[in-house]
């Protein structure tokens, strides 16, 4: 009885190391955040918040790493999750414009359709969703063309970022030598 009482134990014990160390292997493209006001978050805990967050966009930055980005990994012409891995996503915390186009209050995903020479970036109401896989253009709330930029100095990794021009705002998308600047207004 001891005998088995023993091995219960121990294979017991064996069972729960083993499943205590099944962590999922790092992404190799991590999540990241861009805040409209920039760096909100850190202005916020230095008490320098001039306005409340207007807007939060949450993308996946995936590498260069050598690859022919624009025409290859990115396939002109199809629908593409602006990133890696799940959909971006945008929450506006209060109504805004997007180009000309108004978008309610609220969290959707935002997807392009990468040309040579201009994108049409898509703000869509389906959320929690990965890639591009099942897109469904009637869950379309906006759609703006914007003129595809080349870049002198690439960016080996895909970045997303809001400047503020003499109080015009653009989402800035660059990666590898392409960039687009997407007009926002936030009345």
């Amino acid at each position: 009885m001891r005998t088995f009482l023993l091995i219960f134990l121990m294979t017991s014990a064996s069972a729960f190391a083993q499943s205590q160390s099944k962590f999922p292997p790092p992404d190799k493209s991590p999540m990241d955040m861009c805040y409209y006001p920039t760096n909100y978050p850190i202005l916020k805990i230095q008490n320098k918040t001039a306005e409340p967050p207007v807007c939060r966009i949450v993308y996946s930055r995936p590498n260069k790493n050598g690859r022919t980005v624009y025409g290859e990994l990115v396939e002109y012409g199809k629908v593409w999750r602006l990133g890696a891995n799940e959909a971006t996503e945008i929450e506006l915390f209060k109504d805004a414009k997007m180009g000309g186009t108004k978008l309610k209050k609220g969290r959707y995903s935002m997807y392009a359709i990468p040309l040579k020479d201009k994108w049409t970036i898509i703000v869509n109401k389906d959320t929690d969703t990965w890639g591009a896989f099942q897109y469904d253009e009637k869950k379309d709330v906006a759609r703006v063309d914007v003129k595809a930029e080349t870049l002198i100095t690439p960016a080996e990794s895909f970045t997303m970022y809001f400047d503020k021009v003499d109080n015009i705002v653009k989402l800035v998308i660059a990666w590898d030598n392409v960039q687009t600047k997407i007009p926002f207004s936030f009345n």
